[in-house]
């Protein structure tokens, strides 16, 4: 497999059409996690995905899952529970608890301890810790009873939000919260939520597919756009 290797200090990303088909949207490897390379990567349709000991790997996968925020599919339980309330919804409050918890391993790997199931290795904490504190990534947090009971994390580029991966330590609340940040979305004038690669949670709330050429085009606008992360639009001050 001939593979781009990018320059550790100065990475230039490679057009992502010239990406692999096998594994789906590998594009290159090397390059660093800086601030300004995450971002760069971004605005091109580029995230970065690996697990611990491999060199950064990049990718570009075609097709692209996405929500559209006014498209978000709430089932009727789902819907009903949202009308109920009981908890709590923030944005931005805990980002590093949110990525932490996102890393654990799910409940189904419990029982293989020895064995690597997240991507979302210190290096990747680190470096989206710092996407935060410079403003670009985001957080939305679930609690009940004062307890961070679920979440997800991603950034913002311009008009798109970025989805990077959720947690739920109670039921639902993985899917609550993004209710939440989809239904803040559409309100401040959102265009796209970014889910990289479909899963069953992501259809169950909507996700559909889009060729890569078609998501980069609208990414690249994106980039060309200020908005406001709305934090207000999002969190709820009093049960919902």
């Amino acid at each position: 497999m001939d593979l781009p290797l990018l320059d550790p200090l100065y990475p230039l990303f490679p057009d992502p059409a010239t990406a692999l088909s096998e594994p789906d949207g590998l594009l290159a490897a090397g390059g660093n996690l800086s601030v300004d390379t995450l971002l760069g990567a971004y605005r091109q349709g580029i995230f970065p995905w690996y697990e611990q000991g491999q060199p950064i790997l990049w990718w570009s996968p075609n097709p692209r899952a996405v929500i559209v925020p006014n498209q978000l599919h709430i089932s009727k339980s789902l819907a009903k529970t949202l009308r109920r309330g009981g908890y709590r919804i923030t944005t931005d409050q805990a980002f590093a608890s949110v990525i932490k918890a996102c890393a654990e391993p799910r409940p189904e790997h419990l029982h293989r301890p020895d064995e690597n199931h997240t991507w979302i290795s210190a290096d990747m904490i680190a470096a989206y810790i710092r996407l935060f504190e410079a403003g670009h990534a985001h957080s939305v947090e679930y609690w009940l009873d004062d307890q961070l009971c679920g979440g997800l994390y991603g950034l913002a580029i311009g008009n798109v939000f970025c989805g990077e991966s959720m947690f739920s330590r109670a039921s639902n609340a993985s899917k609550i919260a993004f209710s939440h940040l989809a239904k803040g979305l559409e309100k401040a004038g959102f265009v796209l939520i970014d889910c990289q690669l479909e899963n069953n949670h992501l259809n169950s709330l909507g996700a559909q597919v889009m060729a890569r050429e078609d998501f980069i085009a609208i990414i690249k606008d994106a980039a060309e756009i200020t908005i406001d992360w709305p934090a207000s639009l999002i969190s709820t001050k009093v049960n919902t």
